[in-house]
């Protein structure tokens, strides 16, 4: 992954200019999220917290840790979610994860930032963290099979989707079993649960 800095300030109006589906996308993570009543939660590239605010709105029992590479936007999530419910913590997704066990795994735009090895290795690791019978919930760019419905602008250098078949595939080797949870152009929800 490169170095790039998020802004906090800009990131919410860039999320929405960038990504037209994205108020949608995190509507459906959130939602896919919740399901369950999970309390022990990893988000994996928290960013500014605005997609664990809602998960934890909605699962008043649980506790959140949130990883993120840039302390800027850790900061920005410290400002917006509850300090007597959530842990931050400086990291990259290529990096040991924390042990857990967790009873949900999220991330939404980040696993996207890995090449396809980087995935699957990611998806191992995180199999690796889940309590038997929890999920893992991806809200992420992939790349559509109609290259029509690619409409998010991604340059392929700190942007590397894969497409949705293959991110199946890793999670299926992980030893998760999968559902696509939602889909829409060049964005996808997927839950992935380890068995009991």
């Amino acid at each position: 992954m490169s170095d790039f800095e998020w802004d906090p300030e800009t990131y919410r109006s860039l999320m929405a200019e960038e990504i037209p589906d994205y108020p949608r996308l995190q509507t459906e993570v959130a939602a896919a999220a919740a399901t369950g009543a999970p309390t022990s939660i990893l988000d994996l590239g928290i960013g500014s917290g605005l997609t664990a605010q809602r998960v934890l709105e909605a699962l008043p029992e649980a506790k959140l840790l949130g990883v993120d590479a840039s302390s800027e936007m850790l900061a920005a999530a410290e400002a917006t979610l509850d300090p007597d419910r959530t842990q931050l913590q400086l990291g990259r997704l290529e990096e040991p994860l924390p042990q857990g066990p967790f009873d949900l795994v999220m991330s939404m735009l980040a696993v996207h930032h890995l090449d396809g090895p980087g995935k699957a290795g990611l998806f191992a690791r995180i199999a690796g963290v889940l309590d038997p019978g929890g999920r893992f919930v991806l809200g992420d760019l992939v790349v559509p099979a109609d290259p029509s419905d690619v409409v998010t602008p991604i340059d392929w250098i700190d942007d590397t989707p894969s497409s949705l078949d293959d991110q199946l595939s890793w999670l299926a080797e992980a030893g998760l079993t999968t559902r696509v949870h939602w889909q829409h152009r060049d964005l996808a929800v997927i839950v992935a649960q380890k068995e009991q």
